[in-house]
Order: C-alpha cells, then structure tokens, then sequence
C-alpha cells in the first residue's frame, strides 16, 4: 500500500486542518476522508485522501463519494424546510393533513415538527422488519401509519434513526407528489452541482468508498438497552455491509442512504449558513432558513440516553452539541460523518469518511479538523 497523502486547497490559513488530516491518515484514524468548509458561500477548504477500499487499491479521489448515513437526515430536513418556505408545508399542521392514514391509533394530533424533531414516538417499528423492507417504500410508510406511538407524542426525544426519513419523505411526498430524492435533486442538489444522492444511479457506483464498520460492529451492544432501543436499532438491524448493494445504493432511505462527500454536504447547507442564498441563487427566505434554530424539544433523549436540544430536522447548541453558538446547528452520521452550520458566521463544516466508529452523532476526527479550521475562520 503507498502512503495515503492529503489532497485539495486550503490556504495558509488553513494549513492546521491539513496536517490534522495529515496525522488522521499516518495513524489509521482514517482510512479515506474528505473534509470541507465554507465561508460566506466560498469554499475556503476542500479536502481528500487516503482510499476509498480496505485494501489500498483505490485512493479516495476528489469525486469520491460514500454512504454517510444519518448526515442524510440534514438534506431531508432542507427539502422539507424549503416546501414550508414556499408555503406549502406548515410545521404546526397535524401530520394527517397532509397523510390522512396517519391519523391511525390515537396519532391524529401528531404534528409535522415532532416528526421533524425526534419526538413523535415513532422512532422504530412493531412489526417484524428485514432489510429489504426498507426498499418497500409502501410497507414502510404504511406501517408507520397504522402503528401507535411508542411514547406520547411531543413529551420526550427519542432518535428516529430510519424512521424519520421515511415520516418526513411521506409527508414530502403527499405534498410535492414527488419523492424525496426527486424533489432533493431537482430543487437542491442539481442547482447547486452538488454531488450528493438520496438515491443513488446505477451508473455512479464506481465512485463510492467501501465502509469498514465500527470495531463493535453493532450499535445496539449497550447494557441499558430498553424495548424502545431495541425496536429502534434492531428492527432491523443495522448491516453496514448492505451499503455495498445497488438495492441500498438506489433505494430512498432519507434518514441513512445518502450518498455524497465533505464538499457537497458543505455547499449544500450554503443555503442555511446564507440566509438561503446559494451560488448566486436566491433557494429561501432567511426566516425559512432560521426556521430550522426553533427549538422543538430538549432532554435525555431516550434512544440516545444524552442530553439533547431539537430544532426542526436539525440538533442546536447545548451541553453535548459540536454548535458552537445560538445560531448554529449540526448533525452527525453513524460512523462519524457530521455536518456543521453556523448562520452568525456564515460558514459550514462536513467530514465524510470511511472507517467507521461506533458513535452515532459524529466524533473527534471531524471535531479536531473543525478545531483546526477556526482560527483561520477567524483570520
């Protein structure tokens, strides 16, 4: 195997994150990696090396791409942002405005933002679920629909970790006729050139890193596991190898099966960190965009068992929060994917990666190159 080297631009602002980078792919923290920031919609660091497979035969190019699971959950988010900001979605309505079967076993008065926020009590199903069930977007849903809440709605946090996706993508749905990915793709990501997927074409798969999953191999090995967690993250369970599959690949699975890099996931959320302009393209409102800063709910989360704050589709500053003030946001992926926004400094952060760790809400790697990058942010 050569020696993996760090690619891209930053300048000499940014020559800490560099070296970071440096140190994660001599030591084996990484494998392949890309990390990105953006400031005032310019991309002030763009980032990647290593390799995109286990063995050190494909190095991770600037056009790589890979699963980055629940950081897939912030572009569902601003899809369904966006709509509200046109009017067409409303965030306080019943859930069964939109998706009358949803009103089945007492959840008639679930609105929109407990879906939005983890706290709809949906966070897993009852019914038996295999892995290819997640590729029936009509059984999805549908179960969903019939099934009742876990706990009552809107009095705690619970992580929706697939389910959300498929909740907030029907509601997408019943709204825009289209789904998810489509609307994503035709409003978002294509305007932008973004290469992020919800949904990924056959003819892209050359491109996406393989995942090496965390050395526990289950996220579900925790001693203070409850019937709630074990619906949640066994039902079913989580199979990382199942991201190597065209089926995963091609499926819309919005809270997990999105496919794209540092640099897409960074100039995608342009558009929060802006005020909604992006490109030269005016996407939302600057009141759509700090839409997403109203906190919806906060305490222990009961899947995740830490303190949490919640606004709509996204977590916001707070004692185990990576934001760093009132007017910024983030969220992280399983394996240690992350995505960061600041609206007060106009700036976003994303690090995708392919050696995973056993945390479901980011971890130190992207941490210390965010670290890293302030000080020149600040220049």
């Amino acid at each position: 195997m050569t020696q993996a080297r760090v690619q891209g631009v930053a300048d000499d602002r940014f020559e800490g994150v560099r070296s970071q980078f440096q140190t994660h792919l001599d030591t084996g923290a990484d494998i392949g990696a890309s990390f990105c920031v953006t400031k005032d919609g310019e991309t002030v660091v763009d980032l990647w090396g290593g390799f995109a497979d286990m063995e050190g035969t494909r190095p991770w190019e600037k056009d790589t791409i890979v699963n980055v699971y629940s950081t897939t959950k912030t572009m569902t988010a601003l899809t369904a942002l966006l709509l509200a900001d046109r009017g067409e979605l409303d965030f306080d309505a019943p859930v069964a405005k939109y998706w009358p079967e949803f009103a089945a076993s007492g959840k008639a008065d679930v609105k929109v933002s407990h879906l939005m926020s983890h706290s709809a009590g949906l966070s897993g199903w009852r019914e038996p679920m295999t892995n290819d069930d997640l590729y029936d977007w009509e059984k999805a849903t549908s179960l969903l629909a019939a099934q009742a809440p876990l706990w009552e709605p809107g009095t705690a946090p619970g992580y929706h970790a697939i389910t959300q996706g498929y909740l907030v993508g029907e509601v997408i749905r019943r709204v825009a006729g289209k789904s998810v990915g489509t609307l994503f793709r035709e409003e978002i990501a294509g305007p932008l050139g973004a290469d992020f997927h919800i949904g990924l074409p056959a003819s892209e798969d050359a491109r996406v890193a393989d995942l090496k999953p965390p050395a526990d191999a289950s996220i579900s090995a925790d001693p203070t596991m409850t019937e709630i967690k074990k619906i949640t993250f066994s039902n079913p369970g989580i199979d990382v190898s199942e991201t190597r599959t065209r089926a995963w690949r091609g499926a819309e699975i919005p809270a997990a099966g999105g496919t794209g890099n540092a640099r897409s996931v960074a100039t995608i959320h342009t558009i929060l960190a802006n005020g909604g302009m992006a490109n030269g393209k005016r996407f939302m409102s600057e009141a759509g965009c700090r839409k997403a800063l109203e906190e919806q709910i906060q305490g222990t989360d009961l899947i995740l068992g830490i303190p949490v704050r919640y606004g709509l589709g996204f977590g916001l500053s707070g004692p185990m929060s990576p934001a760093l003030n009132k007017h910024s946001m983030f969220w992280g992926g399983y394996g240690g994917s992350i995505a960061l926004i600041d609206m007060e400094a106009h700036t976003t952060m994303s690090y995708a990666m392919n050696r995973m760790e056993g945390t479901t809400t980011g971890d130190m790697r992207a941490i210390t190159l965010a670290m890293q990058a302030m000080p020149g942010l600040m220049a």
